[in-house]
């Protein structure tokens, strides 16, 4: 920024001259009375620095500047940077949206699945409770039928052992006559010595029978 400032004649030293041209003395200072320009920093009469947003000659363009850049600066938020920010937290917010929307679809086909899985395992349970009581039931009739053949069969057994211990006995029991008789004629022999006749000992077995 250029700035234009007074410039303050310096005092000539004893003996010398002003009037050179170009209104310099014989040192090259600027003679009195004349302005000339300077880039930078302006100098007091004191020779010291003032910084240059304090010099109040600059405060009107510093403004100037100041009203300037805010509203490029403004022009260039509301036309460029809010629109990019305000479409990305839109893209951002439409992203969290679909998700929540896709998570929200997972979620009702897990839920739907679990039940659909509940279902089917609850449908394989009852079968197998009715598969498992058919078969209790068909083994127990299966045994059922196997107890009554095998007590069919022990019962014909039984009754042929039956049948064959009345026959042994009735046998028995017809040979226990002619043995007493024989054991009877044997007695009476070696008793008096004498033999018996069949008839006599028949009748004497069967008289012991009647009274027994």
């Amino acid at each position: 920024m250029l700035f234009v400032t007074p410039a303050y004649a310096e005092e000539a030293p004893a003996g010398t001259e002003t009037g050179q041209p170009g209104g310099t003395d014989a040192h090259g200072a600027p003679a009195a009375g004349e302005v000339h320009t300077e880039t930078g920093i302006a100098e007091d009469q004191h020779g010291s620095a003032v910084f240059p947003p304090f010099d109040a000659s600059t405060f009107s363009s510093q403004l100037l500047w100041l009203v300037i850049t805010f509203g490029v600066f403004y022009l260039l938020m509301q036309k460029v940077i809010a629109p990019r920010i305000g479409a990305i937290i839109d893209g951002r917010h439409d992203r969290i949206a679909q998700d929540l929307d896709e998570a929200s679809q997972l979620k009702a086909e897990a839920d739907a699945a679990v039940a659909t899985y509940e279902s089917e395992l609850a449908g394989a349970r009852a079968k197998a409770n009715t598969i498992g009581a058919a078969a209790r039931e068909s083994a127990k009739a299966k045994a059922e039928a196997e107890r009554a053949k095998i007590e069919a069969s022990l019962a014909e057994k039984l009754k042929a052992a039956e049948a064959h211990i009345a026959e042994v006995k009735a046998k028995a029991f017809a040979d226990v006559g002619s043995i007493a008789a024989e054991t009877a004629s044997a007695v009476v022999e070696q008793l008096i010595g004498a033999k018996t006749t069949d008839t006599e000992v028949a009748a004497a077995v069967a008289g012991a029978k009647q009274e027994a």
